[in-house]
């Protein structure tokens, strides 16, 4: 005879992500990720949900997509570097405002010298 299963609703991860172990790209917990204006058709349902949860909410970190989805974040991060490699999602642009870091550790300096 065979176990009972646990929670009938669980889908392995290796389903979710069709059987692939290991992003494409490098992704971290805090990488942020925006939809782009891509059609949806021939995606997997969970792809699907991760666009969706993309497209409503901005740019979102891999841990916030994972905590919408109540998906394991090592999940979102195959699913989201597929995504990115399909021109589903993208790294949105960073700012050109951005200050030096020589700048940045010079205001630390002096703020370390105001304690």
């Amino acid at each position: 005879m065979s176990r009972p299963r646990r929670d009938p609703g669980l889908v392995r991860a290796y389903v979710m992500t069709g059987g692939v172990v290991r992003p494409t790209r490098e992704l971290g917990l805090v990488t942020l990720l925006v939809a782009q204006d891509a059609p949806a058709q021939g995606l997997a349902p969970e792809q699907r949900r991760v666009l969706g949860v993309c497209s409503r909410n901005g740019a979102l970190s891999v841990a916030e997509i994972a905590a919408h989805l109540d998906l394991p974040p090592s999940v979102v991060m195959i699913l989201a570097s597929a995504l990115m490699d399909s021109g589903h999602l993208a790294v949105p642009a960073q700012n050109a405002d951005v200050p030096d870091i020589d700048v940045l550790k010079e205001v630390l300096r002096g703020l370390r010298q105001l304690v």
